[in-house]
Order: C-alpha cells, then structure tokens, then sequence
C-alpha cells in the first residue's frame, strides 16, 4: 500500500506522515530527506520536480512491492504533471489547510487536485487525531490498539484455523497473523510465507487481514504484570481433528 500525502509546505503533510507511520508502521519517504540524498542532482525547475516525482513513485513501489509495511510518501507535487509522474497511489490525501506555503514559485505553480482520497481543510485537529481519521476511514491497521495474535505455521491454511481466526476476533476487533517461518525445517513445511499468504488470501473471510512474517518462534516466556494474556481455545472435537498433513496430502504439496 502506498499512501501520498500532497499540498504546499507548511500545510502539515511531514506532521501527519510521522504520527502516521508511528499508527500503521509504515515506511516513511519525505521528499526533502530524498532531496538531500538520492535526489540531490535535482533542482526546482518544472522539469527537476517532475523527475523528483517520478523518483518517488518509483522509489515508493519497489518498497511496497515488498510487502513489508505500508508506505507513506510526503511532498508538495505541485501540478496534475508531477502527480502523473509519481503515479497513482493507493490513497491520495490532499492537505487543503493554507492559501499560501513559504515559497512563491511553489504558490504560483500549484495546481489543486481534481479528485482525492481524504482532504483536510483546516488545523483544528493535531496530527494524531488526523491520522486517527485516516485509520478509521480506510480501516487501517492501527499498531497502537488492542490486538489479538493468533501464532501459527499455517502449512497450508485450513477450517480449522478459520474457525480460531474468527473466535480470535471476539477478543478484540483487531487480529493479528502472526506466520512463523518454518519453511524448509521439515517435511511438514513446505511452504514459503509467501505462498502461506497466498492460501490465507483464497479464504474471503480474510481479506484485509493482517499477516505478518515471523520468526520460528518456538518457546514464550512472560513474567509478571505482562498486561496480555494467552489463552487456548477449545474449538471442539470435529475442528481439532482437521489435520494439516493431511490437507497437504489431498493439495498436493
């Protein structure tokens, strides 16, 4: 996912993008920390802020591309040539809260939007609760609520792990997947995380879920006052009885 956040400077584009990254944990690209390095060949002219945003957009989907996090991307990409240049995001948010940046040259070439995912029109709201209006409009995953891990090796995805997903999400309304990395550790494993992903997303109830690779992790330890708790849950007989082995067996793999 990549996620844009445009308008003049001083509008509060690098204010949102932070507390949004913190909220969602996100990779966070800011054009003048880009400028500064990758990009530092670059000017202001027409032509230099066309080809920043092109670096951007590219810069932007070969990180999502590796389905590691979110990506935020924060800059003014002043004109409807800039925004074609960095492409389409996946939601566009249009910081409309000043008639005027710092910068006349950006002032005058600066062209609104025609059509945007989010617009905020003033700053009667701080930055968190901005990004907290961004989670919940697009139904975002929000690293700072209350979560379920479910903690698995998924090899392949069954009923039975449907049936826990769901009883998970009567905890809290946020799940998370947590897959462990056991590829290739024996004959149970045969599969990648990616190819995990893959089943988990043949299963419409999961759409939008929140996978996430971990570790092979094989032991856990708490001490006192660990402020969550662990919990097995009895899904009965005929669920407990589904067998990964076997499914692998009738799948082929």
């Amino acid at each position: 996912m990549i996620i844009q956040i445009i308008g003049l400077p001083g509008s509060g584009k690098t204010e949102l993008a932070k507390a949004l990254k913190e909220r969602i944990n996100a990779i966070h690209l800011n054009a003048d920390e880009v400028r500064a390095t990758v990009n530092s060949d670059l000017g202001f002219s027409p032509e230099d802020r066309i080809e920043q945003a092109r670096r951007m957009g590219d810069m932007a989907r070969l990180i999502s591309k590796q389905g590691v996090a979110p990506v935020i991307v924060d800059f003014v990409c002043p004109t409807d040539l800039t925004r074609a240049a960095f492409g389409k995001p996946d939601i566009l948010i249009f910081m409309d809260t000043i008639a005027e940046g710092r910068f006349d040259d950006t002032n005058k070439m600066f062209e609104r939007p025609e059509e945007a995912n989010f617009y905020f029109t003033n700053h009667e709201q701080n930055a968190e609760e901005k990004a907290s209006r961004i989670i919940e409009k697009f139904m975002l995953h929000d690293w700072s609520a209350p979560t379920t891990l479910m903690l698995g090796r998924y090899q392949p995805w069954h009923e039975g792990h449907h049936a826990l997903y769901k009883e998970a999400g009567k905890r809290t309304r946020q799940v998370l997947l947590g897959v462990r990395n056991t590829y290739n550790t024996s004959e149970k494993d045969p599969l990648k995380f990616d190819q995990v992903k893959e089943y988990i997303a043949k299963d419409e109830f999961m759409d939008g879920a929140l996978v996430l690779r971990l570790p092979n992790i094989t032991n856990i330890v708490y001490g006192r006052d660990v402020g969550y708790n662990i919990e097995q849950v009895d899904l009965g007989s005929d669920i407990h009885a589904i067998s990964a082995t076997q499914k692998r067996k009738e799948m082929g793999i």
